[in-house]
């Protein structure tokens, strides 16, 4: 599997956003549901030309979402679920970033 397969995108909220910003340099991504720790380090050192300290990996499990009404004639309501993902947390050693978070 290719690093650009692996890494999908970038997760980009206030709390990641946080993380970025304090201490330790924490940046988060939204990796492939078969990439492991290992894979996602490599990815990333391959992509960001950074050498990372730490992975972290959670898997975001669906949450289940009651759809609205069909139409105002017909009150069927149905169920449904947002899609599965993976997250993992890439810690990186002290005096590096990634420059395509800091917008340089």
């Amino acid at each position: 599997m290719d690093s650009d397969q692996i890494i999908i995108e970038p997760v980009l909220t206030e709390k990641s956003n946080l993380l970025r910003e304090g201490e330790k340099k924490t940046y988060v991504f939204k990796v492939d549901k078969k990439a492991n720790k290992l894979m996602v380090m490599k990815a990333v050192k391959d992509m960001f030309n950074v050498r990372p300290i730490s992975c972290r990996i959670i898997n975001v499990h669906g949450k289940v979402r009651n759809n609205r009404a069909i139409s105002r004639a017909s009150f069927r309501r149905g169920q449904g679920r947002t899609a599965a993902w993976k997250k993992a947390m890439i810690t990186l050693d002290k005096g590096q970033s990634i420059d395509a978070f800091e917008g340089a």
